[in-house]
């Protein structure tokens, strides 16, 4: 339980915020070539990419790419708990694999179980869409994440940040995307008949009960 805030407090207190990463890595153009050559080499070892992608974990493979990747991945985590205030130490391990969306594909709107941060890295993404005779308002090739709040929408207004019900990223290379592991998000269909090359991962914490929150 937190503490009680004073009452004599004023001004506007920000409630239960969600913290979302989105960051682009200088210098990423040489590291995806070598990340993109790996998840090729893969998928020729009659791997299927979009839907047999958990293991072998990707992160524990020594290759040039994703060295540099780890390396980032856990900087931003550092960052992240940096920026919640967290100043006891923390331990985690990365879980990650690759995908490969071809024309059509697409991942229902889900969560990831079990882990405290999720993410998502992307290598390659098509520059153009197919043009298709349907609705327009598709968001081709885009990742939406989801309020958790249930029925917040109920009470959404346009350009109130504290009640908006989802937020949509148009990824690009070199981009990664790091949330807490319980929001829903949908990765919307590939339109293109290039593909689209990310790799994800789960931040996996090393249990230890001084994690626990002070419940006095």
């Amino acid at each position: 339980m937190g503490a009680p805030t004073a009452g004599g407090q004023d001004g506007i207190i920000s409630l239960w915020p969600t913290a979302f990463v989105q960051r682009r890595f200088p210098g990423h153009e040489g590291p995806n070539r070598e990340l993109l050559a790996l998840v090729r080499e893969m998928e020729n070892a009659n791997r299927d990419l979009t839907t047999d992608y958990l293991t072998p974990d990707l992160f524990n493979t020594d290759h040039p790419g994703v060295n540099w990747l780890r390396a980032h991945v856990n900087q931003t985590v550092i960052d992240y708990f940096r920026y919640l205030g967290i100043d006891y130490p923390i331990d985690w391990t990365i879980q990650g694999w690759a995908s490969i969306n071809r024309f059509g594909d697409y991942h229902d709107a889900h969560n990831h179980p079990r882990a405290y941060l999720s993410g998502t890295y992307y290598v390659k993404i098509p520059t153009t869409m197919e043009k298709l005779k349907t609705r327009k308002d598709l968001r081709p090739g885009c990742i939406t994440f989801y309020d958790p709040r249930g029925a917040v929408n109920m009470n959404a207004i346009r350009n109130d940040p504290y009640v908006d019900p989802e937020h949509t990223v148009r990824p690009e290379p070199g981009m990664l995307l790091m949330w807490p592991a319980f929001i829903n998000h949908f990765v919307h269909p590939n339109l293109s008949k290039t593909t689209r090359v990310s790799i994800s991962f789960n931040i996996m914490l090393k249990w230890s009960d001084h994690y626990l929150p002070d419940q006095t």
